[in-house]
């Protein structure tokens, strides 16, 4: 995460939420036959990790994605067990992603890559709804970065034969960024540059989306003095920041549109983006990171997405995205890490409420 660019000085009066936004709840969620609230829309999805030794059965988790409304997730490998929990719910659209430590022999050889889509995607073609494969998750920019493009390229050349619906894809932070504070300065490191651009310009070629992982909590987190909570967390609708034309009253939507920017100076526009990963730990770090203010971002942004009002550079495009995550994984690293869950693995039952 590229914070040091979004360290901004200016100070804004709180806002409450105005009865406008509140109306908003009314468009988002529905009531099923058991009063359980539900999410109503099919731009939202929620990143199911699986780095804990607790965590619930799969089969118990796809019945929580559907009671909940969930039409789409977001998985890190081709886990046998979810893949398996998943046949016959082909209402809910799976993003699998490939390993990173697989990488580096699936871009030596179209061969492997060939056996790897065999073993882990061909199985389940018939009653999964698998509509991405993702080719690494923020390895661009770093050592494995170059091993992504002929990754994409092979599986989309297979894919395409065999004349399949399956998107592929990589997933980026917004480390690729070298400046993104405005907007409008939104630039590509240089080794971002070097091999984050020929993937654009491949994706571009079939608009197929880039995922990327957008959290403003780590900004804020590094900076709460000078970045104002309301302003991270979509509770205030004044502009906070201008830049030319464009005023920003979140900093999410600021993070976005600086990614925009950075693929348009770089020759690739109007690619379509998936927020692959955002969210707010409800533990971890202090007050910054409580239960109330993950479910003021995490229920906000799911607003924002419903809203389908987009971003001051892309007005009226809605945003597509996933929070992460479904559960608080005990085997990441202490801290924030583990306290980034919609649910306590353990019993199912929602750390705060947002459904």
């Amino acid at each position: 995460m590229n914070t040091k660019s979004f360290i901004m000085h200016y100070s804004t009066k709180k806002y409450l939420l105005s009865f406008f936004l509140s109306c908003i709840v009314v468009m988002i969620f529905n009531y099923n036959n058991n009063g359980i609230v539900t999410a109503a829309n099919n731009n939202f999805g929620l990143n199911y990790g699986l780095l804990g030794d607790n965590l619930p059965p799969p089969a118990n988790v796809i019945n929580l994605y559907k009671s909940i409304g969930i039409t789409k997730i977001r998985i890190f490998d081709p886990n046998t067990e979810v893949l398996s929990a998943l046949r016959g719910h082909r209402d809910i659209g799976v993003t699998v992603g490939i390993k990173d430590q697989d990488l580096a022999a699936l871009a030596a050889s179209e061969e492997a890559v060939n056996g790897w889509f065999a073993t882990n995607i061909e199985p389940y073609l018939a009653d999964v709804n698998i509509s991405f494969i993702t080719a690494g998750n923020e390895v661009i920019p770093g050592p494995i970065g170059p091993q992504v493009l002929p990754v994409i390229q092979s599986l989309a050349n297979l894919v395409k034969s065999r004349n399949l619906p399956i998107s592929i894809t990589t997933v980026v932070s917004m480390s690729n960024l070298g400046q993104s504070y405005p907007p409008s300065a939104g630039m590509l490191t240089s080794q971002a540059r070097e091999q984050l651009t020929p993937v654009l310009k491949f994706l571009s070629q079939t608009s197929t989306p880039i995922l990327v992982n957008i959290y403003p909590y780590f900004p804020y987190a590094s900076d709460p003095v000078n970045i104002h909570l309301d302003y991270a967390t979509f509770r205030t609708e004044s502009v906070v920041v201008q830049d030319g034309p464009l005023g920003y009253s979140n900093m999410f939507d600021a993070m976005f549109d600086a990614f925009l920017w950075a693929m348009e100076k770089e020759g690739v526009q109007d690619l379509p983006v998936v927020v692959s990963e955002t969210g707010w730990p409800s533990a971890g770090n202090g007050d910054l990171t409580t239960p109330d203010i993950a479910a003021t971002y995490n229920g906000n942004f799911l607003k924002h997405v419903v809203s389908g009002k987009g971003t001051p550079k892309r007005p009226n495009n809605g945003v597509d995205g996933f929070i992460f995550a479904t559960f608080n994984e005990n085997q990441k690293p202490p801290g924030t890490e583990q306290n980034f869950g919609l649910y306590n693995p353990s019993d199912m039952r929602p750390i705060y409420k947002l459904f």
